[in-house]
């Protein structure tokens, strides 16, 4: 039987203010340009990729459905019922890849749910361009997402992922609030053998990338300036 349904395109952003087109492929503009149906984080910022990347589309024929923290469960449920008509429609993550670290997870669960065709297009993710320029095991490597926020408690998860990476040999990646990423620098210097190996990255694919791996005794002759950075932290226990 025939599948008259559009497309949920997952549509890439930059992780920062460059141009769109020195981090990602021309497909990803063509595909912008066919679409006006958009599922967004934040409405602004997501215009302001779009009309950046398709500067002649139209503004004002978008539809825009925002998928924040804000956002009704029952009428998230609804998002793709264009989709079910035949209207394709983009999924855009605030910065990187949609559904990796992103609330979009939920509309592709969604989509296969619904027999609706998904196709993640190319772009950048902060998480693998990280463990890429790591020189950690990127044969075996786990995204943990955020650690605690409670002082004891975040310690202690930084020691049970050393312990982890030890015995499964298994680089460890994580981020924090950029405005905390000292407050987790700090921490991991002080609750991390000597020998563990620590990969920093910050602004990745920006003017002002900075990327470094180091042991835990090294970093401490290192004040790198991380405040409100996005940053992604990778530990390594040998």
């Amino acid at each position: 039987m025939e599948n008259n349904k559009g497309v949920l395109y997952l549509i890439p952003t930059t992780l920062g203010d460059n141009e769109p087109l020195e981090v990602m492929p021309i497909s990803v503009k063509k595909t912008v340009e066919q679409l006006d149906y958009f599922i967004v984080e934040n409405e602004k910022t997501a215009r302001k990729f779009i009309k950046r990347i398709t500067p002649k589309k139209s503004q004002s024929s978008l539809v825009i459905f925002k998928l924040d923290k804000y956002a009704d469960a029952l009428e998230i449920q609804t998002y793709l019922d264009s989709c079910e008509k035949g209207i394709s429609i983009g999924l855009l993550s605030e910065a990187g890849m949609p559904a990796i670290a992103d609330p979009g997870a939920e509309i592709v669960k969604l989509a296969h749910q619904k027999n609706i065709k998904v196709v993640p297009l190319v772009g950048p993710s902060s998480i693998l361009l990280a463990m890429m320029a790591s020189g950690f095991n990127g044969q075996n490597f786990a995204f943990n997402g955020y650690l605690p926020i409670d002082n004891s408690e975040r310690k202690k998860a930084i020691k049970n992922l050393e312990k982890l990476s030890k015995e499964k040999g298994q680089s460890q990646i994580f981020i924090e609030t950029p405005y905390r990423n000292e407050k987790m620098f700090n921490d991991l210097k002080s609750s991390l053998t000597p020998s563990t190996k620590l990969c920093i990255a910050c602004d990745i694919t920006l003017k002002d990338e900075y990327i470094k791996s180091l042991t835990i005794q090294e970093w401490k002759n290192e004040n790198p300036d991380l405040y409100k950075r996005p940053a992604i932290f990778i530990i390594h226990k040998e």
